[in-house]
């Protein structure tokens, strides 16, 4: 014999086994980008806690809430990982992976890009890509 059970019932249920878990809670992928000034340890990781930084302050979200981080550097950029600097400013427990752009002939140079995957009640709309410095010009369409 089957039972028929509402969403508000087939919620509920669900809610119980998983002690409360917001389901109004989406995944979202937030998008950055910074050009920083030279290929020093020192100016790669101040960009990389200025950008995720600026992308948590933008979006109201808490480090808790970071699902992952994927880092990517210009090829010109070798003086540290970028990821690095993120577990300095509280992402210790957040699985990060750097990566290398591809080196396009004419691409603008010296930049940190990001993609954060976060738990959020933000839609998609509501959420806000971070262009930073130079960064700006990859995006002049959401570039704050």
């Amino acid at each position: 014999m089957f039972t028929v059970l509402s969403i508000k019932g087939f919620k509920n249920i669900i809610n119980q086994a998983v002690k409360g878990y917001d389901f109004n809670m989406s995944v979202r992928a937030i998008r950055g980008a910074i050009q920083v000034e030279a290929n020093s340890t020192e100016a790669i990781s101040a960009g990389t806690k200025e950008l995720l930084s600026e992308i948590l302050k933008a979006n109201g979200l808490a480090v808790d809430q970071v699902i992952s981080v994927i880092l990517t550097a210009t090829p010109d950029l070798t003086a540290t990982f970028p990821a690095a600097a993120a577990r300095e400013v509280g992402f210790e427990a957040t699985p990060l992976l750097c990566a290398v752009e591809i080196d396009v002939v004419g691409a603008l140079q010296r930049v940190v890009r990001a993609m954060v995957t976060v738990e959020t009640d933000l839609r998609a709309s509501e959420i806000s890509h971070i262009y930073l410095a130079g960064a700006k010009a990859l995006r002049r369409d959401i570039a704050q």
